[in-house]
C-alpha cells in the first residue's frame, strides 16, 4: 500500500469524533470576516478531495497529464458551506475520504512515478497524494484548534 494511505486512515479512525463534538454554532463562527469558519475549511477539504479524487484516478491510467488548477476561494464562496448543516458537512467529508482511502489500497506502485501539471508544476503521483494528506492534517488541526 502507498504510504499515504496510512496518514488518512488514521485521520479517518482519529478526527471525526473530535469533529462531531464540535457544535454546529462555533462551526458557523468565521474567527474574522475574511477568515473561513470551520465548516468552510471542512467544505475547503471536500472540495480538495472532490479535486484530487480526479487526480488520483486519472493519474493511474496515464504517464502524464495535464489538471488545471481550481480556484478554492471562488469554490467555498459558491457552495455556501455556511449555509450547511456541520453534520451534513462531516458526513460528506468523512464518506468522500473513505472512498479516497479506499483507492489509496489499490493505486499499484508501478503508477506512483506517473506525473500531473498542474499550473507551471509537475508532481508525481506519490507527491500528490501525501501532500494531500498533508493538507488534510493541516487544516483539520486549524478546525480542532480554532
Amino acid at each position: 500500500m502507498i504510504p499515504a494511505f496510512y496518514g488518512l486512515e488514521e485521520i479517518l479512525n482519529n478526527v471525526p469524533q473530535k469533529l462531531a463534538g464540535i457544535s454546529d454554532e462555533l462551526a458557523t463562527v468565521k474567527p474574522l470576516p475574511q477568515k473561513w469558519s470551520k465548516k468552510e475549511i471542512l467544505g475547503h477539504l471536500i472540495d480538495s478531495a472532490a479535486n484530487n479524487h480526479q487526480r488520483f484516478v486519472r493519474m493511474q491510467s496515464s504517464d502524464f497529464i495535464q489538471f488545471p488548477t481550481y480556484q478554492q476561494e471562488n469554490w467555498v464562496s459558491v457552495q455556501q458551506w455556511q449555509s450547511r448543516s456541520w453534520t451534513d458537512i462531516i458526513n460528506l467529508w468523512l464518506l468522500y475520504n473513505q472512498h479516497i482511502l479506499h483507492i489509496f489500497k489499490y493505486i499499484p506502485a508501478h503508477s506512483l512515478q506517473n506525473t500531473v501539471q498542474l499550473g507551471e508544476g509537475i508532481y508525481t503521483l506519490a507527491f500528490i497524494s501525501d501532500d494531500y494528506v498533508s493538507h488534510l492534517q493541516h487544516h483539520l488541526q486549524q478546525i480542532i484548534d480554532l
